[in-house]
């Protein structure tokens, strides 16, 4: 892994925001050990404020990855069903049906890449074009399939196929419109930006035990932690955006090389 990886990756938690907060928290320290303004306020506030609800929407996010993940291999291995019963399901299966089917799928998962790494305000527009998609498939099983011979319990077969890559897709599609709860997360931005500020008395009052050297390390942690923290649950929010480490890669090249003929 290059140091530009690394970088890159530490960059991702720790922004600007970690920044301003961090020196704005360190500041308010600063005035309050000048001006004699200190407190030993509890840091239990600080875990039921900010650590308690962006652990719990950390975790709501990530179960919605999990299951964004089973949504769309589900997606991937009933297209493959539908292509193996292209190739093998036919008594002689044509090439041009083969290669149909390939650029039907490809066309079909670049469009659901497309959906879900744009905009949510541009979901009506997309989701269109992905079931313009679904619609094409659905005429090749019925006037290729079927034309060139398929028995029709195999016909059927292949539309349960593709209802169950509908309900993939609509189950895939609420997971990135409906993120976790936003007044939560409202709730949480504001106590994170807020409170290391707050808390300027506190580190104050902390501070008459440190060395000069070590006074303002505790608010800069502080702010590290805690914004970190929400820049993490920002990430997971959508598992398909491409930003965060932990997103859901759609490979559309890896998916189509790998339909063996």
């Amino acid at each position: 892994m290059t140091e530009n990886v690394v970088m890159a990756k530490i960059f991702l938690i720790i922004n600007l925001k970690t920044l301003i907060v961090g020196l704005l928290s360190v500041l308010s320290t600063y005035l309050c050990m000048r001006y004699g303004v200190v407190a030993d306020f509890p840091l239990t506030l600080i875990a039921t404020a900010i650590v308690f609800p962006v652990v719990f929407s950390i975790n709501g996010a990530y179960k919605r990855r999990e299951q964004a993940l089973t949504k769309y291999s589900d997606l991937k291995a009933f297209g493959k069903a539908l292509y193996f019963a292209t190739r093998d399901w036919l008594d002689h299966s044509p090439e041009s049906s083969r290669t149909e089917m390939k650029r039907l799928l490809e066309g079909l998962f670049t469009e659901i890449k497309h959906l879900f790494s744009n905009n949510i305000e541009q979901v009506r527009q997309n989701e269109e074009a992905v079931y313009r998609r679904f619609s094409a498939l659905s005429k090749f099983i019925q006037s290729d399939l079927r034309g060139n011979g398929l028995a029709s319990g195999e016909v059927s077969r292949c539309n349960q196929y593709l209802s169950k890559m509908f309900v993939s897709f609509e189950d895939a599609k609420h997971i990135y419109q409906y993120r976790t709860p936003r007044t939560l997360k409202t709730f949480s931005d504001i106590f994170i930006s807020l409170l290391p500020i707050l808390y300027g008395p506190y580190f104050a009052f902390q501070a008459l035990e440190y060395s000069p050297s070590v006074t303002y390390v505790m608010p800069a942690l502080f702010s590290l932690v805690l914004v970190s923290l929400s820049n993490i649950q920002d990430h997971l929010e959508n598992p398909f955006d491409g930003v965060g480490e932990d997103d859901i890669a759609i490979n559309v090249q890896e998916f189509v090389r790998r339909l063996y003929d």
